[in-house]
């Protein structure tokens, strides 16, 4: 499972999506929110603006499952 360090108490989770590359823009990582090919600590999230923090373990169901945990 790949580490991803954040420098601020959170992070939304669009945004989240867009700095790991797992979303190549805004409206990319909106469909795969929206879509519901997202968990945070293993519950579907549908919810762009949801904060993310340190500790949360991130899920995308995609061809490939993609893993991290914030740190």
């Amino acid at each position: 499972m790949e580490k991803v360090q954040i420098d601020t108490e959170y992070i939304k989770l669009d945004q989240l999506l867009k700095w790991t590359s797992v979303a190549e823009s805004g409206a990319n990582a909106k469909y795969l929110i929206v879509n519901g090919l997202v968990k945070v600590n293993e519950e579907i999230i549908t919810q762009r603006g949801k904060k993310v923090f340190p500790g949360d373990h991130i899920t995308i169901e995609l061809e490939k499952r993609i893993e991290f945990i914030v740190e």
